[in-house]
């Protein structure tokens, strides 16, 4: 039977560093107007984009001056479409970093045939793929579950699991099903599913509350979590029946 491990992307495989939330502040002003509410010089200071999905901060942030869910809702498409625009034309690769043992770790899974290797992020996919495409890495995952899908991450495990059934052709026992992240959220998520979590503290959340959330598993980098995923995908061994006499 085949494992499944979903992976998220910022923190996690890769870090764009302060561009990729001056983009979004850019997106918010231009279709909500002055966002001076909760903006200042640094952009968004005091507000965490860990672990959220992209419309919960566009609902998190525009609430904050105001207006009411009924008012932004409807304009999630148009914040969308101007914040991958704003990726597309934007996003330094050179300022983008790859993560500790993310190349190896895929190249490794991808090979596999007992393994299927998906991603559970909070992105909007386009946006999932603009990052991924600095290093090559969207032609790892050939399934999804983005931000596209949900406004709160924990309602994405149920479509990861559901279109990573439909890619295989049956579905994934919980037990052997896996998401990799780097933040709180990510594990909270993991639970609501009932799957596992490993978590990684090379976003901004430290090893310290991955633990206290329930992670099964943390470590500082995927290049160290390496030797702990592949014990976790490791095949079954065949149980021979044993033979018995007359």
């Amino acid at each position: 039977m085949k494992h499944l491990i979903l992976f998220d992307v910022d923190g996690t495989l890769l870090r764009c560093g302060r561009q990729v939330g001056a983009m979004f502040v850019d997106a918010l002003t231009e279709v909500f107007g002055d966002c001076s509410a909760f903006t200042d010089q640094d952009r968004l200071k005091g507000y965490s984009f860990a672990g959220k999905t992209d419309p919960r901060i566009v609902v998190d942030l525009i609430r904050a001056t105001g207006r009411r869910d009924e008012e932004i809702l409807p304009h999630l498409a148009a914040v969308e479409k101007i914040y991958v625009e704003n990726l597309e034309r934007g996003l330094d690769p050179g300022r983008v970093r790859l993560l500790p043992g993310v190349r190896e770790l895929l190249e490794r899974l991808s090979a596999r045939e007992d393994v299927l290797v998906g991603l559970l992020t909070g992105n909007w996919r386009r946006g999932a793929r603009i990052k991924l495409s600095c290093f090559d890495l969207e032609r790892y995952f050939a399934f999804g579950a983005f931000g596209d899908d949900a406004i709160d991450r924990c309602d994405l495990g149920p479509v990861a699991l559901q279109r990573a059934a439909v890619l295989s052709g049956r579905p994934f026992a919980l037990d052997r099903s896996l998401i990799v992240g780097d933040t709180v959220l990510d594990v909270e998520c993991a639970r609501s599913a009932g799957i596992r979590s490993m978590a990684v503290a090379t976003g901004f959340t430290e090893a310290e509350p991955l633990e206290a959330a329930g992670a099964d598993w943390v470590f500082a980098d995927l290049e160290r979590a390496a030797g702990q995923i592949e014990r976790f995908t490791a095949p079954s061994p065949v149980v021979t029946p044993a033979a018995h006499g007359d």
